[in-house]
């Protein structure tokens, strides 16, 4: 069943350091089967606020998921994020189809 994994950030320090994790994300999604359904800021908040940037992974199962979160590649580049930003990152699994 395929596994999400959803991250929001805010920007608190350099926005070039922010740009280059971005660049480099995507290469260290790819070998776990992973690939983007949403990138960027909100086009509408419907409730309350939001100064987050947001994206959704979709990996093939929670397992893919775990291991591109923990791969030496994602690792590299995560101080590049959390010493410039504030935010969460989170894995959901799919549901069944109804």
């Amino acid at each position: 069943m395929p596994a999400y994994v959803i991250a929001e950030a805010e920007l608190t320090g350099d926005p070039q350091k922010v740009a280059t994790y971005s660049a480099k994300l995507i290469a260290t999604i790819e070998p776990h089967g992973g690939r983007y359904l949403v990138r960027g800021a909100p086009w509408q908040v419907l409730e309350g606020e939001s100064k987050a940037f947001t994206g959704v992974i979709e990996f093939p199962n929670a397992q893919a998921a775990q291991q591109w979160y923990q791969s030496p590649a994602y690792q590299e580049i995560v101080p590049l994020r959390a010493r410039n930003t504030r935010g969460r990152i989170m894995i959901f699994e799919g549901v069944a189809a109804a």
